[in-house]
C-alpha cells in the first residue's frame, strides 16, 4: 500500500535554524497521520541522544516513536508493503545514500518528510539537506526568534565557553541551549 494509491509518492523537507520548530511541525505531520491512519516509520540518527533514543523529541517535548539507526541504508530494512510514510528527523547527520534511498522511496509512491538544519553554525549548507531541498516537491523553511535582537533568527549560533565558536571548530557538536542560540544574519557571528 501506498500514501495514494493512484498517485506518485513525493518528498518533504521541514529546515531551518535551531529552535525553530522542525521537530515540532514534524510531529503535527505523524499526528494527522495518525488521523488518517497511515502507516508510517520514524527515524533518528544515532548520534542525536539529547532526549531519547527511542524517541523525536521536540524543544517543548512533545514525543513520537522512532527508530535509531546509524546509516541510512538501514532505513531499507524496515520498510515493507504496508509502509505508506517514512519520516527521518535530523537527516543532516545522516550520509549521502540518504538522498538515493528518499528518491527512491518517493519513486515507489511512499511520503517522504525529512527534517532537519539546513546550514551548520558557520552559515553554510549542510550538502544532504541542500541536495533534498532541491530533489523535494515540498520545502517549509521555519525561522527561530533572534536571541539578540528579536528578530526573524535564520541562523544557528554555536556558543563555547559564552563565545562565538570559530570557523575552524569542527562542523557535528550535538547540543542545546548550552552549546547554541538562534541569530539572524545581523547578530550571527563566526570568529576567524
Amino acid at each position: 500500500m501506498r500514501y495514494y494509491n493512484d498517485k506518485p509518492g513525493w518528498i518533504e523537507v521541514i529546515c531551518g535554524p535551531m529552535f525553530a520548530g522542525k521537530t515540532e511541525e514534524l510531529i503535527r505531520r505523524v499526528v494527522r497521520m495518525d488521523f488518517a491512519k497511515k502507516k508510517y516509520l520514524i527515524f533518528k540518527p544515532m548520534i542525536d541522544n539529547r532526549y531519547s533514543i527511542c524517541e523525536v523529541v521536540s524543544h517543548s517535548k512533545r514525543t513520537a516513536k522512532a527508530i535509531n539507526i546509524n546509516a541510512s541504508k538501514e532505513i531499507l530494512s524496515y520498510i515493507t508493503d504496508e509502509i505508506e510514510a517514512i519520516i527521518i528527523d535530523e537527516v543532516q547527520f545522516f550520509d549521502e545514500d540518504v538522498l538515493t534511498i528518499c528518491r527512491d522511496l518517493a519513486n515507489q509512491g511512499l511520503r517522504v518528510i525529512c527534517a532537519g538544519l539546513d546550514c551548520d553554525f558557520r552559515g553554510n549548507p549542510f550538502p544532504v539537506v541542500a541536495n533534498l531541498l532541491a530533489m523535494a516537491e515540498s520545502v517549509h523553511k521555519l525561522t527561530a526568534i533572534c536571541v539578540c535582537c528579536g528578530m526573524e533568527a535564520t541562523k544557528t549560533q554555536r556558543i563555547i565557553n559564552g563565545k562565538p565558536a570559530k570557523y575552524n571548530d569542527p562542523t557535528i557538536l550535538v547540543g542545546e541551549k548550552e552549546s547554541y542560540e538562534p541569530r539572524c544574519r545581523k547578530c550571527h557571528v563566526v570568529l576567524k
